[in-house]
């Protein structure tokens, strides 16, 4: 096995001359998408529409899942697969930007997931906003070579077009839905559809040829609807559909509590982490009640939830007051921009602390990667650049923990790191974060992050790989840098054994 993040900075992709080859999977042209371009942020408007004059999802998603009934998906939405009691699948987050940071996860997840049944894409298939004509370059070409099939929960960019593209890919070439009631004048709703981004008119032309690049019958995949429940060896895989701004619809909710009753052993799947950022974000159900509070519920049985819509990894290993072990993972970074992890303060959440707490890529390797991108970005890389090991010193410092990786020789961690660790938002201890009242953490998060930081390896991208058998679930992070080194022999970035009995 290589060396990760954790042994060495060359595990971690730092000071490799050799690109991986991940660049011939390329077409020739590819979209690069801007987070900080105006006129990126004016397509996908849809969310902030949503949080400003009443979202309008769940009524959307309502007639989708009335669609798939009326041509005949089951009832009660879940898939049923003749896997054996021992097998293994995939979770990819995150993944459709379409350039180098994708395709560079592709090599590795071929070689780490050759033998796996299938797998599942967490939340955001099709960056800006889900169009069924970017499928061709951002789905269909890059995972061509998987050979098993692949099903999907959509968030919220696959939302940004009313999910039209999503349900044609994943769900037997759903027919587009009929215009719905026109709101009241005067209202929100009909303030809102003044703006609203609809699907643009569907090249299906486009589309049709894009499919044949996935035109294996082992490779197709048939779901009943948005959220769905795969019945797998000896587990239950449930996946809900969070929307545009992170919540349950009612309807959802109810299905969601009925699908997870019994003693099947089940994971879930979500676009919306229930555990992120070393705080918890329970997910709302319209009418009352929380995701996590399903969850969490003994008479379900989950032994994990994992869910995408943030760029990284992360892993809290909460223990409940009934003894149990919940693994709750981040899993986003499939392929888009690599959100910061030296932002999260210390972690002191429900139990879990910097101890228990994993996270990918490391603080310090995160800090260094910003400090050079905006350096490069802001023309003053003298000033901003933090070699990985300046990095990794100011990261222990702020946080008072021991450097995750192994150093040689000591660091000085100089005024000037510590002002570049501070500008770019780095977490601290939460004692010292309560007298340190500038919200500089704020600023790094609404300014700096949504920027996309795809220029050059290593990309600090990941898969996950998750062997089951009877008895427990061992789950591995699997790092793509983009590096011909982490291609070759993909390093496991964390690993745990989740026990189903």
């Amino acid at each position: 096995m290589s060396d990760s993040s954790r042994d060495t900075a060359e595990g971690a992709g730092w000071g490799s001359a050799e690109r991986g080859a991940y660049q011939q999977l390329m077409p020739p042209k590819t979209e690069k998408i801007s987070w900080l371009d105006p006129r990126m942020l004016w397509v996908a408007r849809n969310g902030v529409l949503a949080s400003w004059f009443g979202d309008p999802t769940g009524r959307t998603r309502s007639r989708w899942v009335a669609q798939r009934a009326a041509a005949g998906a089951p009832a009660d939405k879940v898939i049923r697969r003749d896997d054996p009691d021992r097998f293994s699948f995939l979770v990819i987050g995150d993944t459709g930007e379409g350039d180098d940071p994708q395709y560079a996860v592709v090599p590795g997840l071929l070689r780490a997931g050759r033998d796996t049944r299938f797998a599942v894409l967490a939340s955001d298939v099709v960056y800006p906003v889900g169009s069924a004509d970017d499928y061709g370059p951002k789905f269909f070409r890059p995972y061509r070579d998987y050979p098993a099939p692949i099903y999907a929960i959509p968030g919220n960019h696959d939302w940004y077009e009313d999910l039209d593209g999503f349900m044609r890919v994943f769900c037997d070439d759903a027919p587009a839905l009929p215009p719905g009631p026109r709101p009241r004048p005067l209202t929100r709703a009909w303030l809102r559809s003044l703006l609203w981004h609809r699907p643009r008119p569907g090249d299906r032309q486009r589309l049709d040829e894009a499919r044949k690049l996935r035109s294996e019958p082992a490779q197709q995949a048939v779901q009943p609807g948005p959220y769905w429940a795969i019945d797998a060896g000896p587990v239950r895989i449930v996946g809900i559909d969070t929307g545009l701004l992170g919540a349950l619809d009612a309807e959802q909710g109810a299905w969601l509590r009925e699908v997870s009753r019994g003693p099947r052993p089940k994971i879930l799947v979500t676009g919306s982490p229930l555990y992120v950022d070393g705080r918890r974000e329970p997910c709302a159900v319209e009418g009352g009640g929380t995701v996590d509070d399903i969850v969490r519920d003994p008479a379900h049985h989950y032994v994990a939830a994992i869910g995408g819509d943030i760029h990284n990894y992360q892993r809290y290993p909460v223990r409940l007051d009934d003894g149990r072990t919940l693994q709750y993972v981040v899993a986003g970074g499939g392929g888009a921009f690599m959100h910061a992890t030296h932002t999260i303060p210390r972690v002191d959440v429900a139990g879990v602390t910097e101890r228990d707490f994993r996270c990918y890529p490391l603080r310090g390797d995160s800090l260094a990667f910003y400090s050079r991108l905006y350096g490069r970005r802001l023309r003053l890389p003298r000033f901003f650049t933090l070699t990985e090991a300046e990095a990794t010193a100011v990261i222990a410092e702020r946080l008072g923990i021991p450097p995750t990786r192994a150093q040689g020789a000591p660091v000085a961690v100089t005024r000037r790191v510590r002002l570049v660790a501070g500008l770019l938002g780095t977490g601290r201890r939460p004692d010292r974060a309560r007298r340190f009242r500038l919200p500089v953490r704020k600023i790094y998060t609404s300014l700096f992050s949504p920027g996309s930081a795809t220029y050059s390896p290593p990309f600090f991208k990941c898969f996950l790989r998750l062997d089951v058998s009877p008895e427990s679930v061992r789950l591995r992070c699997y790092a793509a840098t983009g590096n011909r080194a982490q291609e070759v022999a993909p390093p496991v970035e964390d690993e745990v054994t989740i026990p189903l009995r």
